[in-house]
């Protein structure tokens, strides 16, 4: 999963009251002098997610994951192989560690497993931040400040915690960096991203930099298994559910991945039997066919670092929704006077009003929509009326109704391919996504369309065998069990 931009308006969601309900724009017109109907017609127009538009996304995911399988640069979509072509079973015995490293901060974790009947026994982790100094530094001292903070953490090792006589600790290594992967325990960073410009890594194997910085640092450590978070929440929900088929993370950013069978990858050129199945990470942030979009992303697209590109990510991730609101609401300000004569100045400034925000505001059930007002005034220095804070919540619901309506046809694209090549198997049994991240867990609005778009395209019979789950903070445990199923010694199951 690949994060575009970097903006403090986006952090962790917070929450207040419950759901509501469906959009108030034509009450709000009515009772007001500020004519913004025809910018709000508009932008509902363009953000409209129809059956139709719905069905051509699916349809061109499903397209653009066999291009991609078929050939690398095939699509859009590069469908990396995750080479994990062994899923936790609930056998695994042991202790395993894993470390996430995806941004200025890494989680170290550990998990004391006990098989099918005590499954997981005991799980410990820490979070350490990293030193903005050290995202500048070189890749010695940036993996030699991860190999101390590992070997902190495996010193408290205690109490139900307990590695057999004779044996290495092994760790699952979650590496949210773009990285072409060539084994199960290797992978060449291609870049690296989030505001991270680490010297002396690019182009290098991350899992040796690692091995490397723990020998260094005296830590009898090795990595069995490096993987995506995404494909790390799919191995971490499979433990506790043998039907878990995809992950999902939608978050500040967001990617999809799946269990596919080997021998419907042609780009893997060799002979497999159907029962041989891996993991394939779409890197779906890079889908952009037949996207409903308005001049307001068009606009954040062109200013971003990257025009052109991760466009499916720009329409539905939380590092975005926030600020394609900010630009529809600027330009009601200045063209309709939204919020009155003049236009607040910090309402001008890129991302100020994040997706936490909006979903904060799209819990405010009192009858002044007195928390509407509070964050529109506190976050963008805007003074607002009644009438102007119900036009914002309806901007705000066709922004969030179209992104969650737009995900949901996402998996329902790859639950077409997976239901294409297995001739029925699919859609005629349970089948669990697996969802993870911030914007989905937190915001009940984008949570309800999502779900209203996979049943509205696979019908009501069909949907009730897709169960869309939420596997919290499923990829760290997961690359411990990844890091246990890709053992070196000898399971004894």
């Amino acid at each position: 999963m690949s994060v575009t931009a970097a903006s403090p308006a986006v952090g962790s969601f917070y929450i207040r009251r419950s759901t509501r309900g469906t959009p108030r724009f034509r009450m709000a017109v009515r009772s007001s002098a500020i004519s913004v109907a025809p910018i709000f017609t508009k932008l509902q127009k363009d953000c409209a997610t129809t059956l139709p538009v719905l069905r051509h996304v699916a349809d061109s995911m499903s397209s653009d994951i066999r291009a991609g399988l078929a050939v690398d640069g095939g699509s859009d979509l590069p469908m990396i192989l995750s080479y994990v072509d062994s899923l936790p079973t609930g056998n695994e015995k042991g202790l395993f560690y894993a470390l996430d490293l995806g941004g200025t901060n890494f989680r170290v974790l550990r998990v004391q497993l006990g098989g099918k009947d005590e499954r997981v026994i005991a799980t410990e982790f820490d979070q350490v931040s990293i030193p903005q100094e050290l995202m500048f530094a070189t890749s010695e001292e940036l993996f030699d400040f991860i190999a101390s903070a590992l070997a902190n953490f495996a010193q408290t090792e205690g109490g139900k915690f307990h590695l057999p006589p004779g044996r290495k600790r092994e760790i699952g290594f979650t590496f949210s960096f773009p990285v072409k992967q060539t084994s199960i325990d290797s992978g060449i960073l291609i870049k690296w991203t989030k505001g991270f410009a680490v010297s002396g890594t690019a182009g290098k194997d991350v899992v040796a930099c690692l091995n490397e910085a723990m020998n260094r640092k005296g830590l009898d450590m090795r990595v069995s298994a490096l993987v995506n978070d995404t494909v790390g929440t799919l191995a971490g929900a499979r433990y506790w559910d043998d039907d878990v088929m995809i992950a999902v993370i939608l978050g500040t950013g967001t990617n999809a991945c799946y269990v596919e069978r080997m021998d419907a990858i042609p780009k893997l050129q060799g002979e497999f039997s159907p029962s041989e199945r891996t993991i394939v990470n779409l890197e779906w942030g890079a889908f952009s066919k037949g996207l409903p979009l308005t001049v307001f992303d068009r606009e954040m697209d062109a200013a971003s670092i990257n025009p052109g590109e991760q466009i499916f990510e720009k329409t539905i991730s939380g590092m975005y929704l926030g600020e394609i609101a900010r630009r529809a609401l600027l330009k009601m300000a200045e063209d309709c006077s939204l919020f009155g004569e003049s236009v607040p100045k910090k309402l001008s400034t890129p991302f100020v009003l994040g997706t936490p925000d909006l979903s904060a505001m799209q819990q405010d059930n009192t009858d002044d929509l007195q928390t509407v007002g509070s964050i529109l005034y506190d976050v963008a220095g805007v003074e607002s009326s009644l009438n102007s804070r119900k036009i914002v919540l309806d901007v705000c619901d066709t922004i969030v109704r179209r992104a969650g309506r737009l995900a949901g046809a996402g998996i329902v694209g790859i639950l077409q391919k997976m239901e294409e090549d297995s001739k029925g198997a699919v859609f005629r049994k349970r089948t669990v996504v697996a969802m993870d991240g911030g914007l989905y867990e937190r915001y009940p609005q984008y949570r309800k369309y999502l779900k209203e778009s996979v049943a509205e395209l696979l019908g009501t019979e069909t949907s009730q065998n897709i169960v869309i789950e939420h596997s919290k903070d499923g990829s760290g445990i997961g690359a411990a069990l990844l890091a246990a199923t890709n053992s070196m010694y000898d399971h004894n199951y």
